[in-house]
């Protein structure tokens, strides 16, 4: 009975001496083993076929004897590992790698491997590793232009003396991760500004997630901010979803129109704004985001203080870099500056060459307060370069509500031409294509002469042909 236990034990460790053997054998690289004296215990089959050499023969002797420029033996000396150490070996430069091995603190053998069969494979890692970093590189600025913002600081048209205070401010803030509140009238560009601080902020390579806090029902305002778990109420996803605290994770959150927020969700966004932690809707793990918040309003956070209808406390945690927004009609030298860039935008949109604006054309848009700001006088340029036949925008082409207020309540001069201007270009924009630009019969539908018609067809920049 014993006589079979031995040769059980035997016949195990047979097996699993075999196993060793065809793992060891079946190392890529070549792999050899020496004792604390030098002496060769293990070589592998790919490290003779390499060396050109039977490695059972060579088991036992020293390595010396076996491997050129070996240094097995020095390492079991020293206990030293040696890792990417290089090896002359048979006129080519290997990398190396020299491993003592301990039992009970002291060396009692060394683990050879040469990692590369010819340096050049070293060479060549290294040129696909720099081809890899440069695609890296380039997929990290596709990920800024896909992922992060459309506007710039350079995005911000205007040199007026308080647009260029302003932009020096942004620029700071941009520099560091306090919360900003950038308030302004509708349409002045609070989220252009949002957008250019995560822009040159270190931020810029995450996401730039926004939330209008006016155009989303009460009731599922929450589960947007905080997001929601499996089945956390009717008409979830199977699989949760995240809030924008969630997705804006080493980004910014841009809270627009901040001032609409519901009185009984500031305390939870408070919250998640000083702790950066919060748990979704239904669910009960709390999560963390290292996010940087922006918020936007057009409304007077303060009086709404007074009223009760928003909270102290969350607007003195917006309000750390307050940054107001001026109107247009406050910096009305920037209309012009403005007006020339949206026209350079459309012109680029259409393939056309470009786009003018008559000099009087000019003035009444300088002369106009803007209540709608830049969205507004963006608005208007659309319409008229709409109704555009030539390749300049005239005092025809603009709405006759900012004639009169270019006016200054005045209904003379400079009122009733504009508006008899306007009505001339369009009662004859209109009888050349109820003529198909046949002037004869349009002159003739106008009851002027053809000669006159050419001339107003002229003054205001209309064509002569479709």
């Amino acid at each position: 009975m014993e006589q079979e236990s031995r040769e059980q034990e035997l016949a195990r460790l047979r097996k699993a001496v075999r196993m060793y053997e065809l793992i060891f054998n079946s190392i890529h690289h070549g792999a050899m083993v020496t004792d604390a004296q030098g002496r060769i215990t293990h070589f592998n089959k790919p490290y003779g076929q390499f060396l050109g050499l039977d490695p059972t023969e060579h088991l036992g002797r020293h390595c010396t004897e076996t491997v050129e420029n070996t240094r097995m033996h020095l390492v079991a000396q020293t206990g030293k590992a040696e890792i990417n150490a290089t090896q002359e070996i048979k006129g080519q430069s290997m990398v190396v790698q020299r491993i003592p091995i301990r039992q009970d603190g002291k060396v009692i053998a060394v683990y050879g491997q040469v990692v590369f069969k010819d340096v050049r494979d070293v060479g060549r890692l290294a040129k696909k590793l720099s081809l890899l970093e440069s695609k890296v590189k380039l997929y990290e600025q596709e990920l800024i232009n896909l992922r992060s913002t459309r506007y710039t600081f350079q995005s911000i048209v205007g040199g007026s003396k308080a647009m260029r205070a302003l932009k020096k401010e942004a620029l700071k803030a941009a520099a560091n991760d306090l919360p900003v509140l950038l308030t302004g009238e509708s349409g002045t560009g609070k989220e252009l500004f949002a957008q250019a601080i995560h822009q040159g902020s270190p931020r810029k390579m995450h996401p730039f997630v926004r939330i209008n806090c006016a155009a989303i029902p009460r009731d599922l305002l929450e589960s947007e901010l905080f997001g929601y778990e499996k089945g956390a109420f009717t008409g979830a996803r199977a699989g949760g979803k995240p809030g924008k605290l969630e997705l804006a994770h080493r980004g910014t959150l841009f809270l627009d129109e901040i001032g609409d927020l519901p009185l009984e969700m500031q305390p939870k966004l408070l919250r998640a704004l000083e702790e950066k932690e919060f748990e979704r809707v239904g669910g009960t793990k709390p999560l963390r985001s290292d996010f940087r918040v922006v918020a936007a309003t057009n409304q007077s956070l303060q009086e709404m203080i007074a009223q009760r209808a928003f909270r102290s406390d969350l607007f003195y945690r917006l309000n750390v870099i307050p940054l107001r927004i001026p109107p247009l009609r406050e910096r009305r030298g920037d209309i012009g500056e403005l007006a020339g860039h949206f026209l350079a935008q459309m012109a680029g949109e259409m393939a056309l060459p470009s786009i003018k604006l008559d000099p009087e054309a000019g003035r009444v848009l300088g002369s106009f307060a803007w209540p709608g700001n830049v969205r507004e006088l963006s608005n208007v340029l659309e319409r008229a370069v709409f109704n555009l036949e030539g390749d300049t925008i005239r005092l025809s082409h603009l709405p006759l509500y900012l004639h009169r207020e270019a006016g200054d309540g005045d209904l003379g001069g400079a009122t009733i031409k504009s508006v008899q201007a306007q009505a001339e270009a369009d009662a004859i924009r209109m009888a050349l294509k109820e003529s198909g630009y046949n002037k004869a019969l349009a002159a003739r539908r106008l009851g002027i002469h053809r000669t006159l018609l050419y001339k107003k067809m002229k003054k205001y920049g209309l064509p002569l042909k479709p």
